[in-house]
Parts: structure tokens; C-alpha cells; sequence
């Protein structure tokens, strides 16, 4: 039941974060937050006293900042409570400025758990659990329910169009909304997402 009563807020979601993160300016941050993968290799790598697991967040040009920010955090976490935290939070901290320095997108502090979008945890859950038909069933149905929405109030809108200014501008509105929707989606099959590290403007 539950399942079922999140599917279409997911679906809504989903699709309204990739046509966000494709289309808009910088998107919203995923890898800035407390329960985002950077700061989950990061925990391992601390833990592990070894800062592998991080580097394929950054360029290799960035890495000896990285590496130096890990030393120094290993060289003090150990003295106390709250050594540790300041520690590693100054790790997280300079790990994620530079992930998101190579995407072009600035800084602006390491985000609370739970703060992840839901569309974007969602498309987590399918590489951590290796099954992407869910995800890709939601993704279908909310994109069929944005189009047909949009279709039927343009459609409806055009039928009366032409009598009066009014609802000629209306038409006009749910018009541009319909083939807009229409134009982004087919963009964003076409086109794909560029995230590369140094090439992309916008933020993960």
C-alpha cells in the first residue's frame, strides 16, 4: 500500500527533476548532502584510512587538495569527540567543493540528511539494487500523465479558441505549456544529460 501511494508522487518527482536538471540553470545539489554517495565514499574512505574511494569523484588535477584535506583530517580525528567531527566535516566539506567546482557549480555547504531529492534517491535505489524497470515504469507513467494532461487542456482550449480574446489567450497559454513539455522530453531522450567532470554547468 505504501508503494502504491508514493508511486505517483515519485513519478511526478522523477520526471520533474530530470527535465529540471536538464533544462533549468544550475540543478539542484544530490552530492552535497549528508546522505549523497560523495560523503557515503567518503565515511568509507575514513574509515578505511585509505582515500581511494573518493577519487573518482574529482579530476586528477584536483586530487593532491583532496589527499591533503584527508591527511590532515586522519592527523586529528583521533584525539577527541568532537576533534573527529570538525575533522571530518572540513573532509566532506572540501571534497564536495571541488566535486562541484569541476561541474562548474559553486559551494554552499554540506546539506542535512534527507535533503536529497526524491527523484534523484530514487534513481540511487535502482543501482543499489540493480533492477532500473521500476524506475523506468515510473518514468514512462509520469511522463504519459504530464503529456495527456497538457493535451487535454490544449485540446479542450482549442475547440473555443476563436471566441473571444480571452479564450484565444488561454488556448495560447495551454498551447505553449503542451508543445514545450513535448519539445523538452524529446530533448532530453535526444540529447541525454552531459556530466562530465569540467564540462557540464550544472550542479549534481
Amino acid at each position: 500500500m505504501q508503494k502504491q501511494t508514493r508511486a505517483p508522487r515519485i513519478r511526478t518527482l522523477v520526471l520533474a527533476g530530470a527535465l529540471a536538471f536538464a533544462l533549468a540553470g544550475p540543478a539542484m545539489a544530490h552530492c552535497d548532502s549528508l546522505d549523497g554517495p560523495v560523503i557515503a565514499d567518503a565515511r568509507t574512505a575514513l574509515a578505511q584510512r585509505d582515500v581511494t574511494p573518493v577519487l573518482k569523484w574529482i579530476p586528477a588535477a584536483d586530487e593532491a587538495e583532496v589527499r591533503s584535506a584527508f591527511d590532515m583530517a586522519l592527523a586529528v580525528r583521533g584525539e577527541s569527540t568532537n576533534a573527529k567531527t570538525v575533522a571530518d566535516n572540513y573532509f566532506y566539506e572540501t571534497l564536495v567543493r571541488v566535486h562541484r567546482a569541476s561541474e562548474g557549480a559553486g559551494f554552499t555547504g554540506i546539506k542535512p540528511l534527507g535533503s536529497t531529492d526524491p527523484s534523484i534517491a530514487a534513481a540511487d535505489r535502482a543501482l543499489d539494487s540493480g533492477d532500473v524497470d521500476t524506475l523506468a515504469d515510473q518514468l514512462a507513467a509520469g511522463i504519459r500523465d504530464q503529456l495527456s494532461g497538457r493535451f487535454a487542456t490544449a485540446y479542450e482550449r482549442r475547440q473555443v479558441a476563436d471566441q473571444s480574446v480571452e479564450q484565444g489567450r488561454a488556448y495560447v497559454d495551454s498551447y505553449v505549456q503542451f508543445t514545450h513539455f513535448v519539445e523538452a522530453v524529446d530533448k532530453l531522450l535526444a540529447d541525454g544529460i552531459s556530466h562530465t567532470h569540467g564540462e557540464s554547468a550544472e550542479g549534481h
